[in-house]
């Protein structure tokens, strides 16, 4: 049996997620949670296969708690499920370990052999993400500018483009208000701009915020 945990701050998105697979003989739905506290509650309790991950969710979004499971808990499977087109985080996601990255729009079609494919030990990459995966290998100067950020300096470049203060930032992810402002400077001087305004722009430009 396939243990599987739902992670998405979408109640209907849950229930719908749940519905499709409790039809399925050969997996069970231990826990539909709300986001990353429900998700770290539920897995004190019993460590699933695979948790299915929304990235936009309130509080520590999903590319941090990927990262966080993934250190504490590298038997845990990770399969993206997000709204975003693939070509915004799909390779973030992959080479920060997650198991697949799925679009919510095709969800449906997708979902079940990508979970049976992933709780055994396999990569479910579809042909837009494996076309963007190896796109993502040619060479810096084709890069979007965002791809040479690392995790954290793509995830405060989100928070500053966002409207955030430093001081915002710092609280919420327990740093300095110097160490943000250092990673300000390493987002401008990497992506070759001079503000925030420009850090904005770019980000609106991209589709890289809601």
């Amino acid at each position: 049996m396939i243990k599987i945990i739902i992670v998405d701050d979408h109640s209907i998105m849950r229930s719908g997620l749940a519905k499709i697979l409790k039809e399925e003989p050969d997996m069970e739905v231990v826990c539909e949670a709300d986001g990353y506290l429900q998700l770290m509650e539920a897995l004190q309790n019993d460590l699933p296969d695979v948790v299915l991950l929304d990235i936009t969710m309130p509080g520590k979004n999903g590319l941090d708690v990927l990262k966080e499971l993934r250190a504490d808990y590298p038997e845990v499977k990770v399969l993206i499920l997000s709204m975003h087109p693939e070509d915004r985080f799909s390779v973030r996601a992959i080479k920060g370990g997650a198991s697949g990255y799925i679009n919510k729009e095709s969800a449906t079609e997708e979902l079940v052999n990508a979970i049976r494919k992933v709780s055994s030990g396999g990569k479910f990459i579809t042909p837009v993400v494996a076309e963007i995966l190896a796109d993502s290998f040619e060479q810096d100067t084709s890069k979007p500018l965002h791809d040479k950020l690392s995790d954290r300096e793509f995830q405060i470049l989100r928070m500053i483009t966002s409207g955030k203060k430093v001081k915002e930032i710092a609280d919420e992810l327990f740093l300095s208000p110097a160490t943000v402002a250092t990673y300000r400077s390493r987002i401008l001087e990497k992506m070759h701009m001079r503000s925030n305004v420009e850090l904005t722009n770019y980000v609106l430009r991209n589709n890289l915020i809601e």
